[in-house]
C-alpha cells in the first residue's frame, strides 16, 4: 500500500490523470491539499468513469459494502473515512471522498483498489441461465436498480410492441449508461430500422447497432442481430442480456469485447449528487 501527499494543487482533468498515474496499478492512496474541492474531484472522476457508488457518508458505512463493492478503498483508512464515492473501472477500484489523517483534519482522498475480476461461470448444455443475474455478476454491479420505476406499459403501447423481459430488466437495473464505457445501452429501443424487422436496444462508438428481428409473437424468442457499420447483418439465437455476457468474456464472438478488458463494469450516465 503506497501513501502519497501532496502540496497544495490546481484540479484539473491533467492533474487527476497525474495523480492516478503516481498511485499506478495495485493499491495506494493519498492525502490531498485541504483547500482542495473534493466534489469537484468527485465531478471529474465520474465524467471519467460514470455515477459513483457511495461506500460511506457522513463516516457510516453502507453495510452492504464488500469485496465485491470496493471494501478495498477502505482499509486504509480503517475508522477515519468521512464520505468515499466509488467507480469500478477495469480492473482496479478508484474512490475519492474525505477522511481524517493521523492528526484527525478532514482532509480530500484518493485511494485506488485492485478490484478481482468476476468468474466468467462456464455454461453447461441445456443449463437454465439467468443471463441478467450472470450480467451483474460480470460486471461487479452491487448499484441498487436505477430505473425501477419504468412505465414499460406506456413505452410498449407507444411502440406498439411488447419488449423482451431482460432487456426490461437491463434498463430497469442499469440505467443510462454503457458497459465497459463502450457498449451504450438504449433506454427504450429506436424504431429507425422497422421496415427491415429490427428494433434497436444498444449499439457501439464503432457503430455497430445490437438488435432484435422482431417477426416472433413472443419477444423473449426475439433473436439478436447486429446491424455492423458497412450495412452488414448478422444473426445470434439468443437473448439481449446473453448476447452481452459474451462479448464481453468470449474472446472467441465476433464482437467480443474480451480483447479489450479482462475485467468488465457498467458506466452509468446518472448525475452524482
Amino acid at each position: 500500500m503506497r501513501c502519497v501527499s501532496l502540496s497544495a494543487m490546481e484540479l484539473t482533468q491533467a492533474n487527476v490523470n497525474d495523480l492516478l498515474a503516481r498511485l499506478g496499478p495495485g493499491d495506494g492512496y493519498m492525502y490531498l491539499p485541504s483547500d482542495l474541492d473534493p466534489q469537484g474531484l468527485t465531478d471529474l472522476l465520474a465524467g471519467r468513469y460514470g455515477a459513483p457508488r457511495t461506500l460511506v457518508l457522513d463516516g457510516f458505512t453502507d453495510p452492504t459494502v464488500d469485496e465485491s463493492g470496493g471494501a478495498a478503498l477502505l482499509v486504509p483508512f480503517q475508522d477515519r473515512a468521512v464520505k468515499i464515492r466509488a467507480w469500478a473501472y477495469g480492473d482496479q477500484w478508484v474512490g475519492t471522498g474525505t477522511a481524517r489523517d493521523a492528526e484527525g483534519t478532514e482532509r480530500p482522498v484518493l485511494v485506488v483498489a485492485h478490484r478481482e475480476a468476476p468468474e466468467p461461470m462456464a455454461v453447461a448444455p441445456d443449463e437454465d441461465v439467468d443471463w441478467m443475474e450472470r450480467l451483474t455478476r460480470i460486471t461487479g454491479w452491487t448499484q441498487p436498480a436505477q430505473r425501477p420505476d419504468v412505465d414499460w406499459a406506456e413505452v410498449e403501447s407507444r411502440l406498439g410492441t411488447a419488449l423482451p423481459s431482460d432487456y426490461k430488466r437491463m434498463v430497469e437495473t442499469f440505467g443510462e449508461g454503457a458497459f465497459d464505457g463502450w457498449l451504450g445501452l438504449n433506454q427504450e429501443p429506436w424504431t429507425v430500422l422497422r421496415e427491415d424487422g429490427l428494433l434497436i436496444w444498444a449499439g457501439t462508438e464503432h457503430k455497430n447497432l445490437y438488435c432484435w428481428r422482431t417477426g416472433a409473437d413472443d419477444p423473449d424468442r426475439w433473436p439478436v442481430v447486429v446491424r455492423s457499420f458497412d450495412g452488414e447483418d448478422v444473426p445470434f439465437d439468443c437473448q439481449a442480456s446473453e448476447f452481452v455476457c459474451r462479448i464481453l468474456i468470449d474472446p472467441h464472438h465476433p464482437f467480443t469485447m474480451a480483447h479489450y478488458f479482462d475485467t468488465h463494469w457498467f458506466m452509468n450516465y446518472a448525475e452524482s449528487d
